[in-house]
């Protein structure tokens, strides 16, 4: 079922559980997401990211969304991952999308408070739920995993923008990891205490699972997973047999991978309690 985005990270606050929200591109990653959250009966965020949008692509993955969406029992959110600016969040809007991300993590505090605000305003006119971004969460590859977010800027960014989720940099970066990241997780717990917005963790993939476990008891309430959701989705295909010419009966097996891969999230992260 359609959920907007602040109300199913209300549930993972109930719960004292996080919501996995998985970046999808095509039909199988849509399907294979799908179907974990409904073999575990699971909420679950569809995420599509920006760069999408631009193109114009989203708009045929958002269909397969939306119907995946109505498809579940359980509550389920479209999201913009990583939007640069009005135009691809009010697009995104336009096509369904149930909670939007703006990130201005990159500019000055004030700037981004105000490109936040701003959207914030134009989403809530329609009853979709923003998440914001500060404390820039950059690549992996650029071993800067220590520019952590500040806990009374937190507090001002969430006041004055008015998002529901918050996306943190306390330690993860988005990509392959160099050397295994340490989450900060004090700073989540003392963050999660000071600002009332859901906290968000971005770059999930190779985190250790003891330390997303931790992140979660310390107030994390969504998760995201791009990199390896993808990596279990190409592997599968280059491992696949190249006697099966039928597409359709080609893919069954990446979407499985997808799938497989969606449910062991969703249970690490307590989604399926």
């Amino acid at each position: 079922m359609r959920c907007d985005l602040g109300a199913i990270l209300e549930i993972a606050e109930k719960r004292g559980c996080a919501i996995p929200a998985f970046n999808v591109y095509n039909m199988e990653t849509v399907l294979g997401v799908m179907n974990a959250a409904k073999e575990t009966k699971s909420p679950v965020i569809f995420q599509i990211y920006s760069r999408l949008f631009d193109s114009r692509e989203a708009r045929y993955v958002a269909a397969l969304v939306r119907e995946a969406m109505d498809e579940l029992e359980t509550p389920a959110v479209l999201h913009i991952d990583h939007g640069a600016g009005q135009a691809e969040v009010m697009r995104a809007i336009r096509y369904g999308a149930t909670g939007v991300m703006m990130d201005a993590s990159a500019k000055p505090l004030a700037e981004n408070i105000a490109e936040t605000r701003r959207i914030v305003e134009l989403a809530e006119m329609v009853g979709v739920s923003v998440e914001g971004e500060l404390g820039h969460i950059g690549l992996a590859r650029d071993e800067i995993l220590s520019n952590y977010t500040d806990i009374e800027e937190a507090v001002r960014f969430a006041e004055e923008t008015g998002i529901k989720a918050l996306a943190v940099m306390v330690g993860t970066a988005h990509g392959y990891y160099i050397k295994e990241p340490e989450l900060a997780i004090d700073r989540i717990r003392h963050i999660h205490r000071a600002v009332e917005a859901a906290l968000v963790l971005h770059g999930g993939s190779g985190v250790p699972d003891d330390q997303i476990r931790q992140a979660i008891q310390a107030g994390i309430r969504k998760v995201n997973f791009s990199t390896d959701l993808c990596c279990a989705y190409l592997n599968e295909i280059l491992e696949a047999d190249r006697d099966i010419v039928a597409v359709d009966l080609f893919m069954k097996g990446p979407m499985e991978a997808v799938k497989n891969f969606a449910i062991s999230k969703i249970k690490l992260l307590g989604a399926d309690a």
